[in-house]
């Protein structure tokens, strides 16, 4: 079993920046990779950036690629979202998910099996 507890969140002004944070405790061995998901009110649940812990490989979505980055702390146990340039439309509730295996890259949110509560992320005009 692994536990994720995220941090960071909050409401912040267009342009503007946050980083949340992904603590990992329990089987981290276990997972190979770790990722942010993020959803909106009223809309699904988009991946927002994936990391594989075992190269660092890293998936953007478009819409986040040149301001957002995904890392990892050298024990690989806290994972981390810098957000830059901040945009209203970045407002969601983000989640962190922890992942074993997958078929091909990059893994979706069906090949995640642990999830945190999630932070909420508020951008405003």
């Amino acid at each position: 079993q692994v536990l994720l507890v995220e941090s960071g969140g909050g409401s912040v002004q267009a342009g503007g920046s946050l980083r949340l944070s992904c603590a990992a405790s329990g089987d981290t061995a276990s997972t190979t990779y770790m990722g942010w998901f993020r959803q909106a009110p009223g809309k699904e649940r988009e991946r927002v950036a994936i990391l594989r812990t075992l190269d660092a490989r890293t998936y953007y979505t478009d819409s986040v690629k040149g301001r957002f980055t995904v890392s990892q702390d050298n024990s690989k146990t806290t994972l981390y979202l810098q957000m830059n340039s901040l945009k209203p439309e970045d407002t969601a509730m983000y989640s962190c998910a922890a992942g074993r295996w997958y078929i091909s890259w990059p893994p979706t949110d069906k090949n995640f099996v642990y999830w945190g509560q999630g932070t909420q992320v508020t951008v405003s005009s």
